[in-house]
């Protein structure tokens, strides 16, 4: 049974996981000035995958072996080559308004699969929850719902989706690693992956040169990569794929306030009150569902929920 203490660390690390992931919204558009999508994409994850090997190997974590590494590269795979290659494709033509909305459906998604792995029983708490948060998004964007989006665009956002809500589940479906050799490894695949594309679409592959540009890559290594994504599978041992891909619906929300404190741009009344909708959203999809400690989720070894013991 988890313990009291365990639960707090969880939600404390999935709290500094929504801040720092949602101020990475912000880091990407001071990067994306400078350097192309995918090279961008390509670089952090590169140095981020770098600097936790370092980590690897000073502390002599061992590297995932067998199955467990089977799903440590599917987990880069859709973690870090197919969910970023998808989401900055369509981040070209999609606005950040209907963007957010998709992305926010990721709880669903997350329990869809998660349920169809046969990691969670279905309830309808979830899906409530998860719909009172998309709502509270699409509140918090109405007026930039009206703006025209290439269907193509628009199937490479929900893929993002997909792919992000897919990678969680596989995360929990196999042996589990540890959470820093789990990510050094995935980013290494997913950078790869993210490097060929860029060589495929022959992106300006040029070095920064400005300093706001420095800034935010060093931000999305250190912060952004390293330290989030260690903190998510974290949370991931303690938390159902479901509730931890809350993230997703509460990362506009901190974009949104810190755009308004760096940019000086003010907070309407409709992204207010679509905030406080993501909140109740997030409340009754996670806070307010079955006890966490009823409940010990760890990675790799989720019971069979309709096999016979």
């Amino acid at each position: 049974m988890e313990s009291p203490r365990a639960s707090r660390l969880a939600l404390l690390a999935f709290s500094v996981v929504v801040l720092v992931g949602g101020m990475n919204f912000v880091a990407v558009r001071f990067s994306n000035r400078e350097l192309a999508p995918f090279w961008g994409a390509a670089l952090r994850f590169a140095a981020a995958a770098l600097l936790l090997l370092l980590l690897v190997r000073a502390q002599r974590l061992p590297l995932p072996r067998g199955r467990g590494l089977l799903g440590t590269l599917l987990y880069g795979v859709l973690g870090f080559g197919a969910a970023y290659a998808f989401g900055y494709w369509g981040l070209q033509r999609v606005p950040a308004g209907p963007a957010a909305i998709v992305l926010a459906s990721t709880p669903l998604f997350t329990f869809a699969l998660a349920v169809a792995h046969r990691q969670e029983p279905f309830r309808w708490r979830p899906l409530l929850g998860g719909a009172v948060a998309l709502g509270g998004i699409g509140v918090m964007f109405s007026r930039s719902l009206g703006a025209a989006v290439p269907l193509a665009s628009l199937l490479a956002m929900v893929a993002t989706a997909i792919c992000a809500a897919e990678a969680s589940v596989i995360a929990k479906q196999f042996p589990r690693s540890h959470p820093v050799t789990t990510n050094a490894v995935a980013m290494a695949t997913g950078a790869v992956i993210l490097l060929a594309l860029s060589a495929v679409f022959r992106e300006s592959r040029a070095v920064p040169a400005q300093a706001a540009t420095w800034v935010a890559l060093s931000y999305l290594v250190l912060l952004g990569s390293s330290t989030a994504f260690v903190l998510f599978l974290f949370v991931l041992k303690q938390w159902p794929a479901s509730a931890a891909a809350y993230q997703f619906v509460l990362f506009p929300l901190v974009a949104t306030l810190a755009a308004a404190w760096l940019e000086r741009q003010p907070v309407v009344p409709s992204a207010a009150a679509g905030g406080l909708l993501v909140l109740a959203g997030v409340y009754v999809g996670t806070i307010a569902r079955t006890p966490f400690a009823r409940t010990p989720y760890r990675l790799g070894s989720e019971p069979c929920l309709t096999c016979a013991e």
